[in-house]
């Protein structure tokens, strides 16, 4: 399924690479996500995401932006970005870019520590990494099925529908 299948209406829980992707207009997927987020600002659809994905966001985009306006390559750049506080400093779009999720339409989740044990076991159950579990067990404790990801290791999770940019 892809984007454009997620019937007006329901509710989609966003991952990280749907965020990036339209906020770093990334040649492939990048427009697929933005008319995502346009129908969730019309409220078409409801968008949902949590605090730890806008973490993984936040980490993301600046290492994106960092390795454009630096040169640097992506390969060991948290690294580099450590070594060099002063470039961290001049960075700014990473920044705007989590104000704009903020201030888009999209409903933000905290998550409970007891969320964190429940992840560890879906990580095991689904062999999922531990934020990707921790994603599906948010998901879970708010009965949401639909997630809106390019991930396709969410595929192994029974009762969670994928939708894909394209």
């Amino acid at each position: 399924m892809i984007f454009t299948d997620l019937p007006a209406g329901e509710t989609v829980f966003l991952d990280a690479n749907t965020l990036i992707y339209h906020l770093t207009g990334e040649p492939v997927y990048g427009a697929a996500c933005q008319q995502l987020l346009r129908r969730i600002d019309n409220l078409e659809v409801r968008g949902v995401t949590s605090t730890h994905i806008l973490s993984e966001i936040v980490h993301r985009h600046m290492t994106i932006e960092a390795t454009l306006a630096f040169g640097w390559p992506m390969a060991g750049i948290a690294r580099r970005l450590r070594r060099h506080p002063g470039q961290v400093q001049q960075l700014t779009e990473f920044r705007q870019g989590i104000e704009t999720v903020l201030q888009s339409q999209i409903q933000v989740l905290t998550i409970p520590a007891s969320l964190i044990v429940a992840a560890a076991i879906i990580s095991q159950q689904n062999g999922l990494l531990s934020n990707d579990a921790l994603l599906v067990a948010v998901m879970q404790a708010k009965g949401l099925t639909r997630l809106a990801s390019n991930d396709a290791d969410f595929d192994r999770v029974p009762g969670l529908t994928r939708y894909a940019p394209v």
